[in-house]
């Protein structure tokens, strides 16, 4: 009873997390519209690290073991750095709405290194129903031209497969450090390296960037890059990394409609037809993982 406890614990924490990265895409579309993509991903950065460093040393949190720092450097290489930049540069060639999409790749890449790195192993039908969501998300985007190019594209599986990394190395974690902590330990790991970055592409002027950026900017430092970790990965970590991995299939959904509603961005109704397939695929890898 009480394993399957945490498991539907992981489930609503692993939800919620979900539910609050499905703004960060329609975010950060709204913020590289005033923002460099440099000085976005390394403001965001240096917001949540100061946001997180409060948090530890309120709180009196011990350092982590030098056994952990080479997963805190995955996780801030991951998801710190690698996803925001690459998703910034991707979204400044193709629309927010196309983007999140591709988030039905995550699944995959984050089991992938469930297993490579958390040492998981989901059965065979797992893996049928993981690649037929991510073959139909990647047809999706090679059979469509309009709302994208192929830099956009590249860019957005380059983010995919860090973030995986990133999910699996920091749920691996959070077993040992709790999940608020590991987001803030490698939100600090990187600190040194974003502020550097963001004086470097500090603007010039502040006159041109319009409240929706300012606004985009927000969301993606306290809650895509600290508030969403906290549920993520401790759902991760109570529910499996694979199995509560598949929520993500979910996340295209709250996307694109954020996407409508928001950025006043067209979303076709093929968008919708491949989304719905794609969450299909969710209860069979559920079933089998």
């Amino acid at each position: 009873m009480r394993r399957r406890s945490m498991s539907w614990d992981g489930w609503g924490q692993g939800f919620l997390g979900v539910l609050i990265f499905s703004g960060s895409l329609p975010a950060t579309r709204a913020a590289v519209a005033g923002f460099t993509p440099l000085f976005l991903t390394s403001a965001r950065a240096v917001i949540a690290a100061l946001l997180g460093a409060t948090l530890l040393l309120a709180l009196r949190q011990k350092r982590p073991a030098s056994r952990d720092l080479g997963s805190l450097a995955a996780v801030a290489l991951g998801v710190v750095i690698g996803f925001p930049l690459l998703t910034a540069l991707a979204l400044q060639h193709i629309t927010a709405a196309r983007s999140v999409v591709f988030v039905g790749l995550l699944p995959l890449a984050t089991a992938l290194f469930a297993v490579l790195r958390g040492g998981e192993r989901p059965r065979r039908g797992f893996w049928l129903f993981s690649v037929l969501g991510a073959a139909l998300v990647a047809g999706f985007a090679l059979a469509r031209s309009e709302g994208g190019t192929a830099t956009g594209d590249l860019l957005m599986v380059a983010a995919i497969g860090l973030c995986g990394l990133g999910y699996a190395e920091g749920a691996g974690l959070s077993r040992r450090l709790g999940g608020w902590q590991v987001i803030s330990w490698a939100l600090l790991l990187a600190l040194p390296a974003m502020a550097g970055l963001a004086l470097a592409a500090w603007p010039t002027s502040w006159s041109g960037v319009g409240a929706p950026a300012w606004a985009g900017l927000a969301y993606v430092s306290v809650f895509s890059m600290l508030v969403g970790f906290v549920f993520w990965y401790r759902g991760l970590a109570l529910g499996g990394i694979a199995r509560v991995g598949q929520l993500q299939l979910l996340q295209p959904f709250f996307g694109l409609a954020l996407a409508s509603l928001l950025l006043g961005e067209p979303v076709a109704w093929t968008m919708i037809a491949v989304a719905s397939l794609v969450v299909l695929c969710v209860a069979g890898a559920k079933r089998f993982a």
